[in-house]
């Protein structure tokens, strides 16, 4: 699983970020969901496409919302399986903006998350992007105090750092940390970035520490034998790797 307070202040960036967050909402502009899935319908199969277009159909002729969210549910799923994240965020964002709830947004910022992490085109990255940060923060407006949404946000921006601020994602991670010390979450995913980083060390201290506060957290074991075995300690790294594999066989 992956784990979005809208910010209004004075003008504070500088000319050469403006220039540039100006370009990148230019392109922006260019990309939509009807672009989206003009390009995707291009690539599909017949027989995939048939069944696009028979649920597109039915959502036009649908008459109430709980139709229709049903039935954009439906196309967001079949889109994600056809390997087009894009298109079905859009549509689990269409799903958000009608049901309004707290899990509908977190739903598509999560969704737009994956195709950022998946896509290798800089428009559709960026528009993903756009997208996940209105429907985490949209999430945090609802509910302030998860902060799962929180956690979402910080991670969206680790994977693709706005342009004037390419440290924003950590730094909303460490002041989470310091306001929720205790947090295995927060102190799972710092690791979780510390591996990906190298920083082995830093990342056992982290989990050692959400293990002592949550001892059967599954996530938390999966990463030390990551961390352990980065480290070169393949003993640990072994025991954890076992201990990873009986949480995770006990919560399904």
């Amino acid at each position: 699983m992956l784990f979005l307070v809208l910010y209004i202040g004075c003008e504070t960036t500088p000319r050469d970020f403006q220039t540039v967050e100006k370009s990148r909402s230019l392109a922006l502009a260019s990309t939509n969901l009807e672009v989206l899935l003009q390009e995707a319908k291009e690539e599909l199969e017949p027989g995939a496409l048939n069944d696009v277009l028979v649920l597109e159909t039915k959502l036009e002729e649908a008459l109430d919302d709980t139709e229709r969210v049903e039935l954009m549910k439906q196309l967001s799923s079949r889109w994600f399986g056809l390997g087009h994240p894009a298109v079905a965020g859009s549509y689990a964002e269409r799903i958000a903006t009608i049901e309004g709830t707290e899990e509908s947004w977190s739903i598509a910022g999560t969704t737009f998350t994956i195709c950022v992490q998946r896509s290798q085109e800089e428009k559709i990255r960026n528009y993903c992007t756009t997208n996940a940060v209105k429907a985490f923060e949209s999430a945090i407006s609802i509910n302030p105090s998860n902060i799962s949404h929180k956690v979402n946000l910080a991670l969206l921006y680790a994977e693709n750092p706005p342009a004037d601020n390419p440290m924003r994602g950590i730094t909303m991670l460490l002041d989470l940390n310091r306001e929720h010390s205790e947090n295995v979450l927060v102190l799972n995913t710092l690791a979780r970035l510390a591996i990906r980083t190298g920083q082995y060390d830093r990342a056992i201290e982290r989990l050692e520490k959400a293990r002592s506060i949550e001892p059967n957290n599954a996530n938390t074991s999966c990463l030390l034998a990551q961390a352990y075995e980065g480290n070169g300690n393949t003993e640990q790294a072994q025991a954890f790797a076992e201990r990873c594999q009986d949480l995770m066989t006990a919560t399904q």
